[in-house]
């Protein structure tokens, strides 16, 4: 009974592990953390969250192979933190102010870049999932573009975001350019790469049935993200002086959240 209980909980841990978002979590980490007088709690919580997740992943799944994003996510960030450590007071205030942008940028030029080469990195999560004669099937491939260049786009949103704050407002912790827009769009890239294969495979399934398509199920994809508008409210409320904009938020959210609740169903979950 242990044995399989054992078992059943390292299944669970290598699924998790295998998930493409997990990679990305020490950059969404430090993306949010990172800002003046915080540089070194959110290069090192990053840092430390990579080597983390490359110890468990090789303990959990020995014969896994390595990703790029790993790679990058050690590299990046071990370099931060040299960086860091050596940099005069001058460099260490720029890095408190920019290296968020310089993270969001990289990991978009990672994203693209490995597209342009034709291995978008959530394939090499993707193939440790399904069956190897899946692994050069269109759709498969197509699926891991879509996923792979909605990370990209998230994070070069979250890039403009910090740099429209910091260059125009000449303010880092802005609300908006520093913590909504950009959790945002992280939040609408993580629904993204739940929601689309499921689309996908409820596509495949009809058409394998001789089925007419049916439209695109985008409520269940704007769900989350309607849903958000509430806590967003609250937060304007508390931290802005625009309690109107506020308070239009939260009202807008729970209508939305009740529209679309109404239009999305199981297939299109």
């Amino acid at each position: 009974m242990r044995t399989e209980t054992n078992g059943a909980v390292s299944g669970r841990v290598s699924e998790f592990l295998e998930n493409p978002v997990v990679g990305m979590a020490p950059w969404i980490v430090f993306s949010l953390l990172v800002g003046p007088g915080r540089f070194e709690l959110a290069v090192g919580l990053a840092l430390a969250s990579a080597v983390a997740l490359i110890v468990v992943s090789r303990l959990v799944n020995r014969g896994t192979s390595w990703k790029l994003l790993e790679l990058a996510d050690v590299v990046f960030f071990a370099s931060m933190a040299v960086l860091g450590l050596l940099a005069s007071e001058g460099t260490r205030r720029w890095l408190e102010t920019y290296a968020g942008e310089v993270a969001n940028i990289s990991l978009a030029v990672i994203a693209f870049g490995s597209m342009a080469v034709r291995m978008p990195f959530t394939l090499q999560y993707a193939r440790e999932q399904v069956d190897p004669s899946l692994w050069h099937s269109p759709t498969f491939l197509r699926t891991n573009y879509m996923i792979t260049g909605a990370w990209g786009a998230a994070f070069l949103v979250a890039a403009a975001a910090g740099a429209y704050g910091d260059l125009v407002l000449h303010n880092p912790n802005n609300i908006w350019t520093g913590w909504i827009i950009q959790i945002l769009a992280i939040v609408a890239a993580l629904k993204f790469t739940v929601w689309y294969p499921d689309v996908v495979r409820a596509r495949a399934a009809r058409e394998a049935a001789g089925e007419e398509p049916e439209p695109t199920p985008w409520a269940g994809l704007a769900l989350p993200l309607a849903g958000l508008l509430v806590p967003i409210g609250i937060a304007v409320l508390i931290f802005d002086n625009m309690w109107w904009l506020g308070a239009a938020l939260i009202v807008a959210g729970s209508l939305l959240t009740k529209i679309l609740g109404g239009k999305s169903s199981p297939a299109g979950v």
